[in-house]
């Protein structure tokens, strides 16, 4: 299986065939790999370069994978959950929760898709032991192009991490 794809790092795989299929197995591989790495993630980008124009890609998340809440200026961004449940938490500029939408595969009677079409802070909180999505974004990916929420804790920082979600989650279950 490992041959069908790019190896870029421990969290990005590039698809190398001209049509990209995905089926259980696959996504059982990402599965695996997303358990063995450090941030409990990993994507299979199904776009030939990070250059491109259109960006499609299969993410697996744990469901100890942090997102720090972020934002894309001039970019769109749509989900759709293949497996999974979570909380698509929206912020205003400072922190406070403007929204909730609560995601699950379309059978979960949940949201199963959205768009973003604005520079809105968001992030995951992961309410399955594993969440597969399908996300598709406008390119070129640049890095620097993300916005950070200066109010939410940095990745490598595990111990603010743990506080920030504990809380995060606790305060999204009490919104109806």
């Amino acid at each position: 299986m490992i041959d069908r794809y790019l190896i870029e790092n421990s969290e990005v795989l590039y698809a190398k065939d001209a049509i990209t299929k995905v089926d259980q197995s696959d996504v059982n591989y990402f599965k695996q790999l997303s358990s063995n790495n450090l941030r409990n993630r990993v994507r299979l980008c199904t776009h030939l370069s990070s250059d491109n124009s259109l960006h499609e890609m299969i993410i697996v998340h744990g469901c100890e994978a942090y997102v720090r809440p972020h934002m894309h200026p001039g970019k769109s961004e749509s989900t759709h959950i293949i497996e999974g449940i979570a909380d698509v938490v929206v912020f205003d500029n400072t922190g406070g929760i403007d929204s909730i939408i609560r995601m699950g595969d379309y059978s979960s009677g949940r949201a199963f898709y959205y768009r973003m079409a604005a520079p809105i802070f968001h992030t995951l909180i992961i309410r399955s032991e594993v969440l597969v999505f399908h996300e598709a974004t406008n390119g070129p990916f640049n890095r620097k192009d993300t916005v950070f929420a200066p109010w939410a804790p940095a990745d490598d920082d595990r111990a603010a991490v743990s506080v920030f979600m504990s809380e995060l989650s606790e305060k999204v279950a009490n919104i109806t």
